[in-house]
């Protein structure tokens, strides 16, 4: 009898050693509970903005600085130690990162599907004109002409993990499309950290998943094209409505300048060399990932209105919304039939006119 109760009192005893960490685990977790957060700040030359339900009730984002840095460090142009740079010195022992060869594979197949309207060896060209990483030139046909020969994404491809210029003369800009695959790289951040619902929105280009703090789909304003470059005169002419993937837009209503009574914008065309000259204000692009849509919002601005309605109806995964310029010289738009279930309840399609 007395040996039976040992061996109970040793069983229980034994139990209680096993069980004893897994209470010590209980008692000591944290009582978290999930809380929208709002955050923003600079970067890439302007300003971002993360909403995002935290899952522990705190900041998940102690490390974005590095990972904006280590961005930076691939893709900026203004940044003289970033993989880009070095390349566009030709140095020959660069071996690129994923950042880089992320954008560049998807550059490759956006310039193939628009016949080179997008093309991140318009570097040269877009220097010239004062809108890239160098001082502008005083442009002249037979300048445009010569920064032709260094101009075309064919010139240019990834092998072993290193780039192959065709010729010296080359150089690459990813402003066009580094922007909007930011926005992913912290979507992607975010989600690592547990995230479910968030909006990522660095300088107008946005990623979206789940709701917003009060349960519904995430609002996305679109801007009237125009002509502002300090940004204080911002108004909408529509508002969208999304619970996942990404929008970006493209534009010459900030970036410009006049020159000889001439307007120029950033917008460079990559097959005449020359600045954009359309009806075309704004096109407004709905993809999967942001870096899709930010190279097809940019080729669509060089394309103007009437190639790009019959490119994006192609295109699969794609719907646009133009803004543009009617024969009255009135702002006009125009939009595929897919990016109708993006107003708000099927409500009025302009909400602002």
């Amino acid at each position: 009898m007395h040996k039976k109760r040992y061996v109970i009192i040793f069983i229980c005893v034994c139990l209680g050693i096993l069980l004893l960490p897994k209470l010590k685990q209980v008692e000591r977790k944290p009582n978290y509970r999930p809380r929208y957060m709002v955050e923003t700040g600079r970067v890439h030359g302007t300003m971002y903005k993360l909403s995002y339900e935290s899952p522990i009730g705190t900041s998940v984002t102690s490390s974005l600085d590095s990972l904006f840095h280590a961005f930076d460090l691939s893709l900026s142009t203004f940044n003289d130690s970033s993989i880009i740079s070095r390349i566009n010195r030709n140095d020959t022992t660069v071996v690129v990162d994923d950042f880089f060869s992320s954008v560049f594979s998807t550059a490759v197949e956006v310039s193939k599907n628009t016949d080179g309207a997008f093309d991140m060896t318009v570097a040269p060209l877009v220097n010239a004109w004062g809108f890239g990483f160098k001082k502008k030139e005083n442009v002249t046909p037979q300048l445009v002409d010569s920064l032709l020969h260094h101009v075309g994404y064919e010139k240019v491809k990834l092998e072993n993990g290193r780039l192959i210029k065709s010729d010296p003369g080359i150089m690459l800009d990813a402003s066009a499309i580094a922007k909007g695959y930011s926005c992913d790289v912290v979507a992607r951040f975010l989600e690592s950290k547990g995230v479910k619902n968030y909006m990522v929105d660095i300088g107008g280009e946005v990623v979206v998943k789940g709701q917003n703090p009060r349960g519904q789909k995430w609002s996305i304003g679109i801007e009237k094209p125009i002509d502002d470059s300090t940004m204080i005169h911002q108004e909408l002419k529509c508002t969208i409505y999304m619970n996942g993937w990404a929008v970006a837009t493209s534009g010459n209503y900030r970036q410009f300048y006049h020159q000889g009574g001439k307007k120029y914008s950033h917008t460079i065309n990559p097959h005449t060399g020359y600045p954009v000259s359309h009806n075309l204000l704004s096109a407004t692009v709905i993809a999967p990932d942001c870096k899709t849509a930010d190279a097809y919002a940019t080729a669509f601005m060089v394309l103007g209105l009437e190639e790009s309605l019959i490119l994006v109806n192609c295109l699969p995964n794609l719907e646009a919304y133009f803004i543009y310029e009617n024969e009255m010289g009135e702002m006009s738009v125009q939009y595929t039939e897919g990016f109708e279930k993006y107003f708000h309840s099927g409500a009025e399609k302009d909400t602002v006119q």
